[in-house]
């Protein structure tokens, strides 16, 4: 048995450049690393897309897209070690979330601070579902024993919600649940760069995001190659008059220098060594955008040339395996808090 690593891959919305610098390629990157050594959960959390108010219609078929974006971003789907599902095709995530919300505490989930922020912003259109997130987020984790989930910072609350539910049930009931890692050894076994914040082009002190609607400073992954560069070349920078990488003074000019890391692979310190105390911002643009030009340019070619039914047979066959791990784990549950006949 490989201990299992469990990842999200986003179901809805268009798929930004900090969406592929942050979570696309760092995944593939993962996939890569642990090859033959641990089991990779990567399942589409569709049931999660609409905790806040999306258009329906597209759904489906943006779950399929983007896992497509993550398949031309490195993924490798005929790794056997690699399981790819979708959440809502395995009724187990609802039926487990059901339960354990009989466990859960109301006042622990108000304390959720991913909840308080976005229920401020929608004000009276709050959904239970926005509430219970993170108890759906438990289930997706506990019913396949996943021992290491790398979030980002704004769901460690959640991954510690998950480690109380799962301690919970399991002094109750007897060993239900295997309960991952805590967040520091998440963090040091993953190795993940915590701190990356794709900013956005407009407006730097905020990070790159389909979701606050920022044409001019958001690189989707579907914009021609041509209008990113544009977007480049109008990018907000500062009145200081020379490149520093410095992110609370100088946070326009500091993305584009990290996006130039990024999208070269060359280290940080080198290209901040060849463009720090230079006094053309306009230059640093250039080469921002050419580069960004170059990577759509040959991203768009890979996406294209992906076999949808190739992956659509991933997709079912991993489903039902996925099914049947998740069904051992529900009945299990079942039986402990007396639903199901005891053996």
């Amino acid at each position: 048995m490989k201990d299992i690593i469990l990842t999200g891959i986003r179901s809805n919305d268009e798929p930004t450049l900090g969406n592929y610098l942050g979570a696309m390629r760092p995944m593939a990157d993962l996939q890569r690393k642990f090859a033959g050594r641990y089991q990779i959960n990567m399942f589409v959390p569709d049931l999660h897309s609409f905790t806040t108010p999306i258009d329906h219609s597209t759904l489906y078929d943006s779950s399929i897209r983007n896992l497509k974006y993550f398949v031309a971003a490195g993924l490798d789907i005929d790794d056997p070690n690699t399981f790819i599902y979708r959440q809502s095709f395995i009724p187990a995530h609802s039926e487990l979330t059901v339960i354990l919300n009989n466990f859960t505490g109301f006042g622990e989930m108000a304390r959720m601070t991913q909840f308080k922020d976005k229920s401020a912003a929608q004000n009276d259109n709050v959904s239970v579902g926005l509430f219970d997130y993170p108890v759906l987020m438990a289930a997706d984790i506990l019913l396949y024993g996943a021992k290491y989930v790398p979030v980002g910072e704004d769901q460690t609350q959640h991954l510690e919600i998950t480690r109380d539910i799962g301690l919970r049930m399991n002094h109750k009931f007897g060993e239900l649940f295997v309960i991952p890692e805590e967040t520091k050894k998440q963090v040091e076994f993953m190795n993940l760069n915590r701190g990356l914040r794709i900013r956005s082009l407009s407006d730097p002190t905020r990070k790159m995001s389909k979701s606050i609607q920022d044409p001019r400073g958001t690189i989707l992954l579907s914009d021609s190659p041509d209008a990113a560069a544009k977007k480049v070349m109008s990018a907000t920078t500062d009145s200081v008059g020379q490149v520093n990488f410095d992110w609370e003074n100088q946070p326009g000019v500091t993305n584009l220098l990290q996006i130039l890391v990024l999208l070269t692979g060359r280290p940080q310190d080198e290209i901040n060594a060849e463009w720090t105390g230079q006094t053309s911002y306009g230059e640093l643009k250039k080469a921002v955008a050419t580069a960004v030009r170059d990577f759509l340019t040959d991203f768009q070619t890979k996406l294209g040339e992906i076999d949808e039914s190739r992956l659509l047979d991933k997709l079912s066959r991993d489903e039902m395996a996925m099914a049947e791990v998740a069904n051992e784990t529900l009945l299990r549950v079942q039986r402990a808090v007396g639903l199901r006949q005891k053996k």
